[in-house]
Order: C-alpha cells, then sequence, then structure tokens
C-alpha cells in the first residue's frame, strides 16, 4: 500500500501510539494527534513516546500534532483511540474538521459512565450535532497489548463494520505481517466484548490480590464469558463474536497478565490499597473502572443479570467490602451451566 493512503490516529497514548506503528508498517502515512506539546516534541524530533512507550524506537515518518484539525483535515481514515469517557468531548471538536465520508474506525474500549451507551452510540449520537452526520463508522478490538504491536510482535484483532465492505477494506488497509485484522460485521458485539473483558480483568485482578488460586480466575474468566454473551445477546450481537478474538480473545489476554492496566489494578485493590491512591498520578487509564458503573446501568437497563460486573462496581464505585462481595458471589444458589 502507497503512502497516498493517509491515516489519521486520534489518541496519543501508549495504543494510539503503537498503531501509528502499525498503520506505517502497512505502508500508509500516519499523523498521531496527541494533545499534551511534550509528547508531540517527542515523536516527532526524538522518535518516541516517552511518556507512554518508553524505550520504543517509532518510525521516523510518523508525525505527531497537537493541531486536532490538522490531523482530521489531512486523513482519509481516522482511528479514533482516546478514552472511552473522553469519547464524546474529543468527536465533538473532531468532526468539524473531517472531510465528508472519511471513515471513522472506534478503537477504544468502553461504556460511556452516566449514559450507558456504547462508544458507536456515544459517537452517532455526537455527530448529529455536527455536520459530520452520515460518517462511516468501524470498530477495531481484540487482544493487543500496545507494547507488543509497537514491537511488531504478532497480533490478531476484530475489525466490524455493519458495511462488509467498508470492513473488509479497513482490514487490508491497516493489515501487516504480523498486524491481522479479521474483518466481521458485528461492531456491536466487538464493543461489548471490548468493554466487559476489563470489567473481569479488575474481578480477576482482585482475586489474584486476594491469593484465590489460580481456580478462582478460571472460573471468573470463564462465567464473565457468559455475562457477556448474556449482555450481548441481549443487544443484537451475535455469539460467534463474542467467542471470537473481541470476545474471549481479549478477555483471556486481559484476565492473565500484570501487563494488563486493569487486572494489574484490581491486583492492587485485592491487596489492599484504596482505589484513589492507586490512580494517583498514573498517566495510563483503566478503562474498566468507569465501565463497571457503566455495565451495570446497562445491564440492568436490559434486563440482564451480571453479579461479576456488579461486584467490581460495588466495590470500585460503592465502596463495598471485598470479602463481602466475593462470599455473595460464592453464596449464589447452584444453577445450571449457560454461556
Amino acid at each position: 500500500m502507497a503512502d497516498k493512503t493517509r491515516i489519521g490516529i486520534i489518541g496519543g497514548g501508549a495504543w494510539g501510539t503503537a498503531l501509528a506503528t502499525a498503520v506505517r508498517r502497512a505502508g500508509c502515512a500516519a499523523i498521531l494527534w496527541a494533545r499534551e506539546p511534550d509528547t508531540v516534541e517527542a515523536i516527532n524530533e526524538r522518535h518516541e513516546n516517552l511518556g507512554y512507550l518508553a524505550g520504543i524506537s517509532l518510525d521516523p515518518e510518523i508525525r505527531a500534532t497537537a493541531d486536532l484539525a490538522e490531523a482530521a483535515a489531512e486523513a482519509d481514515v481516522l482511528l479514533l483511540v482516546a478514552p472511552a469517557q473522553h469519547t464524546r468531548s474529543v468527536i465533538r471538536d473532531l468532526a468539524p474538521a473531517m472531510a465528508p465520508g472519511t471513515p471513522l474506525v472506534i478503537c477504544a474500549k468502553g461504556i460511556e459512565s452516566g449514559s450507558g451507551l456504547l462508544m458507536s452510540e456515544v459517537v452517532a449520537e455526537t455527530l448529529l450535532e455536527t455536520p459530520g452526520a452520515g460518517t462511516p463508522l468501524a470498530v477495531l478490538s481484540g487482544p493487543s497489548f500496545a507494547h507488543e504491536v509497537a514491537r511488531d510482535l504478532p497480533t490478531a484483532l476484530t475489525l466490524a463494520a455493519t458495511d462488509g465492505a467498508l470492513a473488509e477494506h479497513l482490514a487490508g488497509l491497516l493489515g501487516s505481517r504480523n498486524f491481522r485484522p479479521y474483518h466481521g460485521g458485528d461492531p456491536i458485539g466487538a464493543q461489548i466484548g471490548g468493554a466487559v473483558k476489563n470489567v473481569i480483568a479488575i474481578a480477576c485482578g482482585i482475586a489474584a490480590g486476594r491469593g484465590l488460586g489460580d481456580n478462582a480466575g478460571a472460573a471468573l474468566i470463564t462465567r464473565g464469558l457468559a455475562e457477556m454473551a448474556r449482555l450481548g445477546a441481549a443487544l443484537g450481537a451475535r455469539r460467534e463474536t463474542l467467542m471470537g478474538l473481541s470476545g474471549l480473545g481479549d478477555l483471556v489476554l486481559t484476565c492473565s497478565h500484570e501487563q494488563s492496566r486493569n487486572f494489574s489494578l484490581g491486583m492492587a485493590i485485592g491487596r489492599g490499597q484504596a482505589l484513589d491512591d492507586y490512580l494517583a498520578g498514573r498517566p495510563t487509564v483503566a478503562e474498566g473502572v468507569a465501565s463497571a458503573q457503566a455495565t451495570v446501568l446497562l445491564a440492568s437497563r436490559h434486563g440482564v443479570e451480571m453479579p461479576i460486573a456488579a461486584a467490581v462496581d460495588e466495590v470500585l464505585n460503592q465502596g463495598a467490602d471485598i470479602d463481602g462481595e466475593i462470599a455473595g458471589l460464592l453464596a449464589r444458589p447452584s444453577a445450571p451451566e449457560m454461556i
């Protein structure tokens, strides 16, 4: 693919920077928008994102800017990588500068706190307020630690859009030898998997921090998948999506490694650290904190039972006792196993 295809990456954190490296390996031009001037300078002058991906050399052709309009105006495709809880405000600023018909790929994994809306719903709702209504939307999600993508280690993801031709085109555009997007037609399922797995990862981290053992962790992953599948079914997601890369694949990765921000946060909470103390001064976002409350809200709205997600929300956002929530989960009545 020639450099004629210009891809704007909106978000200069670890994942946005990693995606910029993937864009360059796919042969496209990459312009990366970052809010922090220091990040822009480091990428342009030293070819390194010191705050989020320190120690990883970046392609010198990656160009960073703090001008959101510049990043949007020059792009043939936009990757939206701003944190989920900032998506609405970023889209509101971004949309007026977007060329009509520019595809927008949602790469954040979360559910909006307060509204319980998926990112595609947040984007669509916000675009209605701007000249960007009718923008083609897609979702990129799956098991993908940013450091590994930046180091060009093999990674497979899901790229989903209701327009199958768009999904196939974007997957081909972004794909390279070690970065393989599988295209699909279920953006709802891809988003449910990407958001809920962060909540379940916090639960797994709490269990690990409490020393509950590997059996408990495996049970949480499996029953967390069941909760994810129930919510997905209520929202019209396809079962096979949630059993694929953006569901089960991402769930297993995020729930099993301390490299996962959400799992690490859960471990700290399980060991007795206060949430505010853990979050203080950390540059990266653990999306599961806000998504826990939003997931419970969304599940309640659709009459879906999600006891693990509810327990995480109680611990993080309602001040509940960890051991009491664990006891409550273990005391639930025996029931047939269903996923």
